[in-house]
């Protein structure tokens, strides 16, 4: 329903039509239509999670390159899965459901990945030594949810779709970190390739 429709037509009246369930079962399972929408939200966190995982591991040897896969990652997820990606991010009200500040954690962990590969990047030499993981995942993210908000919302037009410019602001993030050009290139390249 929330694929199918949007987050605006999830009603717990409507879901336990669509599921054949009592209106009882919602209520005994997630306590409330917020309970429902939060647990949604961590069933999200779940499935983004594996899509990091899978692209952490692909680039074992390159920081920058493992770098860039968890950027597609999260690109990825935030198309295929809109509305779930907003309710993950607070960008959807649904049912009278706010984030407390449990839930907003589960979206802070999701910086773990990205600011661990940013610091095996300063290790191995790429960024420049003495570089902040905790403030520059935060700037990446940034420009992750920037490019996911503005993708969705239909301003990512022309002659540059959404794929030249994560290409772009990742390679811009390596360098402005203190990567080489040529370098940053390569690994980002390898990086944004599709996972096999």
């Amino acid at each position: 329903m929330l694929a199918d429709e949007g987050a605006a037509a999830l009603s717990v009246r409507r879901l336990v039509k669509a599921v054949s369930a009592s209106t009882m079962a919602v209520y005994t399972y997630f306590g409330s239509m917020p309970g429902l929408v939060r647990a949604l939200m961590k069933e999200g966190f779940d499935r983004f999670h594996t899509r990091v995982e899978a692209a952490s591991a692909a680039h074992p040897d390159d920081p920058v390159a493992e770098l860039a896969a968890l950027c597609r990652a999260y690109q990825d997820f935030a198309r295929e899965e809109p509305d779930v990606y907003a309710v993950m991010f607070g960008g959807s009200a649904i049912a009278g459901f706010e984030q407390t500040e449990d839930d907003r954690r589960l979206g802070v962990h999701v910086l773990r990945a990205p600011r661990d590969a940013i610091r095996r990047c300063v290790a191995a030499g790429r960024f420049r030594a003495g570089a902040d993981p905790d403030l520059l995942v935060r700037q990446l993210f940034c420009q992750m949810h920037g490019l996911a908000h503005l993708g969705r919302a239909g301003y990512i037009t022309g002659a540059y779709g959404s794929a030249e410019v994560l290409r772009g602001l990742v390679l811009d993030f390596a360098r402005a970190s203190g990567d080489t050009s040529r370098r940053a290139a390569a690994s980002v390249t390898a990086g944004l390739a599709p996972l096999s």
